[in-house]
């Protein structure tokens, strides 16, 4: 992992990047989607976690968030162990998942590489995380957050998209809450 995308400050707002390996698009499935957005809740009501803005796309979610006891690293281990572990066992226990034998394929091609993880993995090692220490670049990568899906072709304005925090921002009701900068 590059040094210029670690956690260093461990009390300031990031923007964090949680890509699944092999840009499987795992969350093209809406009971994967809503899976994370019970994690988030329950990450903000119980585990300190100020939840600025996300968007989950198909294969990746992008968030900015900042965690109350200074513990963001210890955050993003346990929210990375505690879906990965789950999301695994959600996709490759479903019979009724067309893409089962194709995403059990790339799980373990990619755990291949890193032998204390198991046989499976599902989220990449890097989180891309950028402090974000001034007001102006939370405002730039919650802008960004909330471009995604425009960028993608999936909707004409952000707060269209329902897996966003666009739509929070934008005074509509969002899917969850989250902790407005």
């Amino acid at each position: 992992m590059g040094e210029a995308y670690q956690i260093r400050d461990q009390e300031l707002p990031y923007f964090l990047t949680f890509q699944v390996v092999g840009w499987a698009d795992v969350f093209t499935r809406k009971v994967y989607r809503d899976f994370i957005l019970e994690n988030l809740t329950y990450s903000r009501k119980e585990k300190g976690l100020y939840l600025y803005g996300y968007v989950i796309m198909s294969n990746h979610l992008h968030l900015v968030v900042q965690q109350k006891d200074g513990k963001l690293s210890d955050w993003v281990r346990d929210f990375k162990k505690f879906t990965s572990k789950n999301l695994l066992k959600m996709i490759l226990d479903n019979p009724q998942e067309s893409r089962r034998e194709w995403m059990k394929m790339i799980f373990e091609y990619h755990a291949s590489f890193n032998k204390r993880l198991g046989n499976l993995q599902f989220w990449t090692h890097d989180n891309h995380a950028i402090e974000l220490h001034r007001p102006d670049m939370i405002e730039s990568r919650m802008k960004y957050i909330h471009q995604n899906p425009v960028r993608a072709g999936w909707v004409e304005n952000p707060e269209e998209y329902l897996y966003s925090s666009a739509r929070n921002y934008a005074g509509l009701n969002g899917l969850i809450e989250v902790d407005y900068w």
